[in-house]
């Protein structure tokens, strides 16, 4: 088994695959062969099959399923060379909207926040609509003060986009930048590394609770906000898409259900 999955680590690396997604396809492959126990190299699509289906009874979500599907057949076109099509579709998606949280909601969460480093930290979140892994990564060359933008490297899917920069954080940011170099850290750990994202998660948790508020919101929930409420001022959605960073816009698309003004004016019958 290992030695398959260091040829699948090897040619992931060749082509470039982000780091946390060589960490997926390695582990969906692992379990994948742990399943198959022999034979690896033998492709069966009755085995491929019946281990979905084993992972769906073990509660493993549609989107966990499809990446391991996605890992496998990796591993049989372009680590084995075999030309077989497996013929097997996606898991459906759950459709669940997003959990967005109000001005008001954002402007209580950053108020009860007082490091104020973490509350720089989610406020840049919210403002500039980042992941949690962009946030982290964020150096200090890639923040423009002068022309209000950041630039977020190496983004989900191997992209470098430009999103904007609130003009309210720019003192902040220039305090705590001063001193570093290009290539240091903007949210360091109280070591001096680099923050890690479970650290990062945890200063939303934190701050969540402190709140009162009881939504089911998470750090990627301030991206969610800054992408609804960019729509609810008026911006195109072409535009929100290319500040999220989304190939397709019916992704973006899926923030107008949350902020269609006309459904939130309808009066309930009762």
């Amino acid at each position: 088994m290992q030695a398959e999955l260091k040829l699948v680590e090897r040619e992931l690396n060749i082509r470039n695959y982000s780091p946390k997604t060589i960490k997926s396809y390695l582990y969906g492959l692992k379990e994948y062969f742990n399943f198959k126990k022999q034979n690896f190299r033998n492709l069966d699509q009755e085995d491929i099959k019946n281990f979905l289906l084993a992972c769906q009874n073990k509660k493993v979500s549609p989107p966990t399923r499809n990446l391991f599907l996605n890992a496998i057949k990796f591993y049989y076109r372009d680590v084995i060379k075999i030309n077989q099509k497996i013929d097997i579709r996606t898991a459906k998606k759950n459709k669940k909207l997003p959990v967005v949280l109000s001005r008001q909601e954002i402007k209580q969460i950053l108020e009860v926040t007082n490091n104020s480093k973490h509350r720089l930290l989610l406020s840049l979140a919210y403002g500039a609509g980042l992941r949690v892994s962009e946030a982290v990564n964020l150096r200090t060359a890639d923040i423009n003060l002068e022309e209000l933008t950041i630039h977020v490297k190496q983004a989900k899917g191997q992209k470098d986009r430009i999103s904007v920069l609130p003009q309210k954080l720019v003192n902040d940011l220039k305090n705590l930048t001063a001193g570093k170099s290009k290539i240091d850290f903007v949210f360091t750990s109280e070591r001096g590394g680099q923050l890690t994202t479970r650290t990062a998660q945890k200063v939303f948790e934190n701050s969540l609770k402190k709140s009162g508020i009881r939504k089911a919101a998470t750090f990627h929930s301030l991206r969610h906000s800054f992408a609804t409420h960019l729509l609810e001022n008026g911006v195109d959605v072409r535009y929100v898409q290319e500040l999220l960073g989304h190939q397709n816009i019916r992704t973006t698309q899926l923030y107008t259900q949350v902020t269609n003004p006309i459904l939130k004016n309808i009066k309930s019958p009762f």
